[in-house]
């Protein structure tokens, strides 16, 4: 299962599953049972990342076999790297003879975090070029922080349109440092992931001290850094708005166990909430979900914490308002799923998601279904709960969005089909085949 550099990866074994393309949901059934969460997807795609930094091999345990870790798997081994699976979930990287020139442009079209290899590739290569990359359909999402922060290091930024079909089809940007790029204070000009994770990564082999202030806090942040202090990088504030990051020459390898996904641990718990089931949710992060579950408690929810697992009960819930915010605050990954289970909640409910413009587009789906739904604007809407949803076709426009319209196709009644399902399959594993684990009735089709 040794990959030779440059060619397109052999280990398709674990991946096979996500070539189906839409699901057809029978609603109303009884979830009871038990269900582990699997790593998380945010943290895997930016260690993997993290492994161009270093000649050294690397072994990364735990990782979740999705679409978005597949690319990025691909991405790397395009450029050079050899990936070696040694287990279904563990894979070794050894990223020794990377060429950056080789990045796959389509591949990088498909993925939002193919951002995040430029702070590897510019801080230990000096150079690359890279297209706007692509993601969930979410609302304006611009690398202008990203940009900000590197033209900060020393990184001089070429702007051009990439044409295809004699038209400018897209922009590329080309990364380079003439020097070894430089440590510097950094003020982000919002708290965002990948831009956290970005400098971060980069500063790890840069000249000098670099300060991230308005730094991300959230757990696969934190987890990021965790690896990149295995591989010998002086990292101090991870979890917290100012890291400190002092550069060294050069990084060795590391083994490392991806952290459990608190977003996907999240989805099973209202999943269960709003299908009234017994459930219980095996490898929770419940350190990372304190105020999630706290609101979700106060709110009615029968939930019990017994160590890393979570028990979760048929409840009557009263929910009234949600807001989304940078972490510890409810993941705004989680607010779509949020807008489910606040269909069956009693009384009037208030969503709040001040991050992305795009993030309430999902709701029509849900008012097709039945739901009593106002749209403010962008960033807020009023539910009105609860209501009997019904089975129609749906179309999930974001990876989240696909979680949600899998609950309420098992919340409604009659026959649900999601059209296109590989939104969820970027970020869920053998969704479908875990639910009916529980009881749920979903099968996996090709679209005619």
């Amino acid at each position: 299962m040794t990959n030779k550099p440059g060619q397109a990866l052999s280990f398709v074994c674990p991946f096979e599953f996500i070539m189906a393309d839409k699901l057809i949901i029978e609603g109303k059934s009884k979830l009871k049972g038990s269900i582990d969460v699997r790593g998380s997807k945010n943290a895997a795609t930016p260690i993997i990342a993290a492994t161009l930094l270093t000649s050294s091999p690397c072994t990364l345990d735990n990782i979740p076999l999705v679409d978005d870790v597949k690319k990025m798997l691909e991405i790397i081994e395009r450029l050079g790297a050899e990936v070696e699976f040694l287990e279904k979930r563990k894979v070794r990287i050894t990223a020794k003879n990377i060429r950056p020139e080789n990045l796959n442009f389509d591949l990088v079209n498909k993925m939002r975090s193919s951002i995040l290899l430029v702070g590897p590739l510019v801080a230990r290569f000096g150079f690359v070029k890279i297209p706007q990359p692509g993601g969930c359909v979410i609302g304006s999402r611009s690398i202008d922080t990203h940009l900000d922060a590197f033209s900060e290091m020393g990184v001089k930024i070429t702007e051009f349109g990439l044409k295809k079909n004699g038209s400018r089809s897209s922009n590329v940007y080309h990364f380079t440092a003439n020097e070894r790029i430089k440590g510097k204070e950094i003020v982000l000009d919002e708290f965002s992931v990948t831009a956290t994770e970005n400098v971060l990564m980069a500063a790890t082999l840069a000249k000098g001290e670099t300060v991230i202030n308005i730094a991300a806090a959230e757990p696969h942040v934190q987890d990021l850094a965790r690896f990149l202090k295995k591989l010998g990088a002086d990292i101090k504030g991870e979890g917290t708005n100012i890291i400190e990051v002092k550069g060294k020459d050069r990084l060795g390898g590391a083994q490392h166990f991806i952290s459990y996904d608190y977003v996907e641990a999240g989805t099973f718990i209202l999943l269960a909430l709003a299908a009234k089931g017994e459930v219980k949710i095996k490898n929770v992060p419940v350190e990372h979900l304190k105020l999630f579950i706290s609101k979700l408690k106060s709110c009615g929810g029968k939930i019990k914490v017994k160590g890393n697992d979570v028990v979760v009960s048929p409840s009557k819930l009263c929910i009234n308002k949600i807001q989304t915010l940078p972490y510890p605050g409810i993941p705004t990954d989680l607010q779509a799923p949020l807008g489910v289970l606040s269909t069956q909640a009693e009384g009037l409910t208030l969503i709040h998601d001040p991050l992305y413009e795009g993030r309430l587009k999902y709701l029509e789906q849900l008012n097709k279904m039945g739901a009593e739904i106002v749209v403010c604007d962008p960033h807020r809407a009023i539910i009105n709960g609860p209501t009997r949803l019904h089975g129609v076709k749906l179309d999930p426009l974001d990876l989240r969005a696909g979680a949600a319209l899998i609950i309420a196709g098992l919340v409604a009644e009659g026959t649900t089909v999601i059209r296109d399902i590989s939104q969820a399959d970027r970020g869920y594993e053998e969704i479908e085949k875990r639910l009916c684990e529980l009881g749920a009735k979903i099968k996996r089709v090709k679209n005619s």
